[in-house]
């Protein structure tokens, strides 16, 4: 059984044209992402934490940084414990 939605969490999206770019951002008021483990977040079959029982194999954040790799851009993750996280994706205008 999945973790109900919390009331006090919010997520948005937002898009913005960067010189020669275009930039795609999600941005949360969620838990957060430790920093020890901001490094690892791109890592196939990584998992930030093991006691969840939620589903997931950990591809998802791989696939989408390969992804995005292949078509000439950048993803990124910012993120504070407690305050939120945010992740960003950069492509080439063409």
């Amino acid at each position: 059984m999945g973790q109900q939605p919390r009331p006090d969490r919010r997520a948005r999206i937002e898009a913005r044209r960067l010189p020669g770019a275009l930039e795609i951002a999600v941005e949360d008021t969620g838990e957060g992402i430790p920093p020890e483990a901001l490094g690892r977040v791109f890592e196939p079959f990584w998992r930030g934490d093991p006691s969840r029982s939620g589903g997931g194999s950990g591809l998802g954040l791989a696939l989408a940084r390969r992804i995005v790799e292949a078509l000439g851009g950048d993803i990124t993750v910012e993120s504070v414990p407690a305050r939120g996280s945010r992740f960003a994706v950069v492509l080439p205008r063409p």
